[in-house]
């Protein structure tokens, strides 16, 4: 199978998913698209809580000890945190919202294009599977996890879509961006991560997620692009631990 098949599919899916979200939106009512965000928001919840579970997971306490995975996810949202609002991930992204906005919309609210830019690249990005799919097929080990998650996102970028508009449809960048790279990074460096930093990985993008849907149901705006580096403290974290214990 071609490396970056996975890739290209997902893109796909979130493009034809927004074409067909915003034709189906405007004959929507308000309430009825403020229901489907509201929607898709619980959803994100639970599959954002199930991610974050696994920070109970076996191999990972096997490998850094019973007590620290919760302090290592803690440890990564807090330098991961501080990181990225230093380096305004958030205020970059949303600025790459309203200038994608201006440059191609001509109909959206400014507000909405950008939240639909935002809230879908995090959603389309942050998950576990982003990752972990992206690096299988970057290790020609298969496509199968990316083709998963291009049929979630396909339907995601429909609620979305029929909801924020043509802002969602400009995150399948992103998805191209974000995960054209991991797929670049696993057929260039092998075997990047054991499982127990995986597991890191997947647990602190659980607690992302929650962000994100805490800010679809509009619970409280958490500045999520601001914590992505915490993805990359996780695994960095373990392996501290793990030459530690040795």
């Amino acid at each position: 199978m071609i490396i970056g098949i996975g890739t290209v599919v997902n893109v796909a899916t979130v493009l034809a998913g927004s074409v067909l979200g915003v034709l189906i939106g405007h004959r929507l009512s308000h309430r009825t698209r403020d229901l489907v965000t509201d929607a898709l928001g619980l959803v994100t919840l639970l599959i954002a809580i199930t991610s974050a579970l696994t920070v109970g997971d076996a191999v990972l306490s096997g490998a850094v000890g019973d007590s620290a995975p919760v302090l290592i996810v803690l440890g990564a949202m807090l330098i991961g945190g501080i990181t990225g609002s230093l380096l305004r991930f958030e205020q970059r992204l949303e600025g790459l919202g309203a200038w994608m906005q201006h440059r191609f919309s001509r109909g959206d609210n400014e507000s909405t294009f950008v939240e639909g830019f935002v809230s879908a690249s995090m959603v389309f990005c942050v998950g576990p599977l982003t990752f972990l799919g992206a690096l299988s097929d970057g290790l020609g080990r298969g496509a199968d996890q990316l083709f998963l998650k291009s049929v979630l996102d396909g339907f995601a970028s429909i609620a979305f879509a029929a909801s924020l508009g043509w802002g969602v449809a400009a995150s399948a960048l992103v998805v191209l961006v974000v995960q054209g790279l991991m797929t670049a990074v696993g057929a260039l460096l092998g075997d990047v991560l054991p499982e127990a930093h995986v597991t890191a990985l997947g647990a602190t993008g659980g607690l992302l997620l929650i962000g994100v849907a805490l800010r679809l149901l509009k619970i409280k705006q958490i500045a999520v692009a601001d914590l992505l580096p915490a993805l990359i403290v996780a695994p960095l974290l373990v392996q501290l631990l793990v030459v530690i214990r040795n």
